[in-house]
């Protein structure tokens, strides 16, 4: 058998490669002689940049800036040649809410530092700039970026957001009220948050009910302010890593994540990964932490069959030691589906 391996990372314990590192060692456990391919995948969120650099095989380079709260750091651009020359950029790496430490303060948390990797883009003079914009411990609604770009961005410049979700920027699936509690932000908090990018989206033409403007605690709604259209992340790094021809090329796909609920159904790397399974008509397994989706609604998106890590385990195993339980659950799957 030839078996595709895309996960997503299990967020706070495996990234990307790591999960797909553990995954083909529990297949290889139980079937070594299948052919096991290994493609990392990311949604625009932390890990984006990474699996973008592995599938091209381009070199990063740094650039200073300030993380979320103005301490400075460096963070990295991707530049990739080719037509059109596109530079890649992951907001996470300097607004990132990892870089946010405790206590958070989320009301002070701003995505500014993104302005400098967007002018250093530009000064390679790549033609497309793409930024994932998952993962940010701001809320501000990408006020601080355009603040600081306004005017600056070329007109032929074919500026791209590539969102995780596709949430709004106001309302009860906004960017404050979906999100910010996850930032540390108090109900108090979610109030004065919502009630700035309310005045935010006052003061401008576009429309914050765009999908993917509440994206990055509204840094898409930012970007789009600049000129930016909107894309899938998920859709983006399928596309570099050419993820429909493995599909097509394999006997089954098995993708993951830490946590599967009805978001990860709407545009995250699980639903994309198993839309490319079910368009070239191959069988699609999920491992993931835990879930709460059923079977029916799997099966319309493209989920042949769901393994939790949690339900093999426990909560506190599953967490503790994810690579080994992960590598352990994978030979389950083996067992179920291979040809061996």
């Amino acid at each position: 058998m030839r078996i595709v391996f895309a996960p997503d990372k299990f967020a706070g314990t495996l990234t990307a490669t790591e999960a797909c590192g553990a995954l083909i060692d529990g297949w290889c456990d139980v079937a070594p002689a299948d052919e096991l391919v290994a493609r990392p995948m990311a949604d625009g969120g932390p890990g984006f940049l990474d699996c973008i650099a592995v599938a091209t095989g381009a070199e990063p380079f740094l650039v200073s800036t300030t993380g979320p709260h103005g301490a400075a750091l460096a963070a990295p651009v991707l530049v990739v040649p080719g037509e059109p020359r596109t530079a890649y950029l992951e907001a996470a790496t300097c607004c990132g809410l990892d870089l946010a430490a405790e206590p958070r303060r989320p009301l002070d948390a701003s995505s500014g530092g993104l302005a400098a990797l967007i002018v250093a883009a530009i000064a390679t003079g790549a033609e497309r700039i793409v930024i994932g914009v998952g993962g940010t411990a701001s809320t501000d609604g990408g006020r601080a970026v355009v603040q600081a770009l306004q005017g600056a961005i070329p007109s032929e410049l074919d500026l791209v957001v590539a969102t995780d979700v596709e949430s709004p920027l106001l309302g009860a699936a906004g960017a404050a009220r979906s999100f910010a509690h996850q930032k540390g932000a108090t109900d108090v908090d979610l109030l004065a948050l919502q009630d700035r990018l309310t005045e935010w989206a006052a003061s401008g033409a576009v429309d914050p009910n765009r999908l993917g403007a509440g994206a990055g605690g509204g840094l898409g709604y930012g970007l789009m302010r600049l000129g930016a259209r909107r894309v899938s992340g998920a859709q983006v790094v399928a596309g570099v890593i050419g993820l429909d021809a493995q599909a097509q090329a394999s006997d089954l796909v098995v993708t993951g994540e830490g946590a599967l609920d009805f978001s990860s159904l709407r545009g995250k790397v699980v639903s994309c990964v198993a839309g490319q399974a079910l368009a070239a008509a191959r069988p699609c397994v999920a491992v993931v932490g835990r879930s709460s989706v059923g079977r029916r609604e799997a099966a319309a998106a493209g989920i042949d069959e769901i393994y939790s890590l949690v339900e093999a385990v426990g909560e506190a195993a599953a967490s503790d030691h994810a690579a080994d339980v992960l590598r352990q659950v994978a030979a389950g799957v083996a067992r179920d589906w291979s040809r061996r």
